[in-house]
């Protein structure tokens, strides 16, 4: 039988570490996923991955007053490669391969074969796409990716970020905004 993200967190909590192993094997890959989506390459999304596990250990006694893991975890996550971001300032970080994007997007992709030009142009736009994620501010970044990709609600981001949902709405809206703009400038560029 198995044991549900609370009895495991109180298990961990407990000090069995087969409890956090069932834990890392059921939250890395989302870990990774924020981590790939933010940072644009797999050594980064590991690094966030294996930092945000780190910590959850090391911060394992707040966890008995933490009403939901999942958002406490996915916070450090978050936080983390912001920080990750902010120290690689100025390098212009481009996500290694469109073949390694999250399910959803491969899977509304794949819905009908497409001819080699329009796969080509997919494979361009889904570029452009990330280019222009990688010039927002970090906060309006992660939120476009965990709402827009990773498909968490509002409600969840704000309890993440630990701010008003309304924050979250305006950082959303700003963000599609700001990324609308940028790529008709990008589509205009390349008529």
């Amino acid at each position: 039988m198995t044991k549900t993200i609370p009895e495991l967190v109180n298990s961990f909590v407990g000090g069995d570490e087969n409890a956090f192993a069932e834990l890392i094997k059921r939250f890395r890959q989302k870990i990774y996923s924020i981590g790939f989506q933010m940072l644009g390459n797999h050594l980064d999304a590991d690094e966030v991955v294996q930092e945000t596990f780190v910590r959850v250990f090391k911060r394992r006694k707040e966890l008995a007053n933490v009403k939901y893991f999942s958002t406490f975890l996915l916070r450090i996550a978050t936080n983390y490669s912001i920080d990750l971001l902010r120290r690689k300032k100025g390098h212009r970080i481009i996500a290694e391969d469109s073949c390694n994007l999250p399910g959803e997007i491969q899977l509304t992709l794949s819905k009908r074969v497409a001819t080699p030009s329009e796969e080509f142009a997919n494979k361009r736009l889904l570029e452009e796409i990330k280019r222009a994620l990688t010039n927002l501010p970090p906060k309006q970044r992660l939120t476009a990716i965990l709402h827009d990709i990773e498909g968490y609600t509002k409600s969840e981001i704000a309890d993440m970020f630990e701010c008003p949902e309304a924050t979250v709405r305006s950082n959303l809206h700003i963000a599609r905004n700001k990324l609308r703009k940028i790529l008709r400038r990008q589509i205009k560029k390349g008529e």
